[in-house]
């Protein structure tokens, strides 16, 4: 087995999109619309997506604008291999970032917190060793 795709609903499908191929440098991989049943999905990632990365697949059901967060959704989590140039470029972009880098509480992995337009929290973990494959947030 192996991990495919997460599938975030979004209230604004072509904002959710810039966001995560402009700010965070991913690839718009595919889309597709289902008139009969109103909403419209776009799948995004590095490197091509699968079967080399999982997906995000982003789905917007017509007519919704927002949605509620809940309490058991964390975040997404991307390494990086220089932190604090990746939260630049995505202050720069436009980019929201709510925790500045540094050490995560009680260890030495430094980590920082940036969130999508629809408020879901992104994760980035440096790791210089193997952040990376992907061209998105070097």
């Amino acid at each position: 087995m192996r991990l495919l795709h997460t599938m975030l609903r979004v209230g604004d499908l072509e904002r959710s999109i810039e966001f995560y191929t402009q700010v965070l440098g991913m690839d718009l991989l595919r889309r597709s619309e289902n008139p009969e049943y109103e909403y419209s999905l776009a799948f995004v990632g590095f490197d091509g997506g699968n079967p080399g990365q999982a997906e995000i697949e982003l789905t917007y059901n017509w007519g919704q604008s927002e949605y509620d967060m809940g309490t058991a959704y964390g975040h997404i989590a991307l390494g990086v291999d220089d932190i604090h140039a990746a939260c630049e470029r995505i202050r720069a972009a436009g980019g929201n970032i709510t925790r500045e880098p540094g050490p995560v509480k009680g260890g030495k992995t430094v980590i920082a917190f940036i969130t999508d337009p629809d408020g879901y929290k992104i994760e980035l973990i440096e790791r210089k060793d193997d952040a990376g494959t992907g061209q998105g947030l070097r």
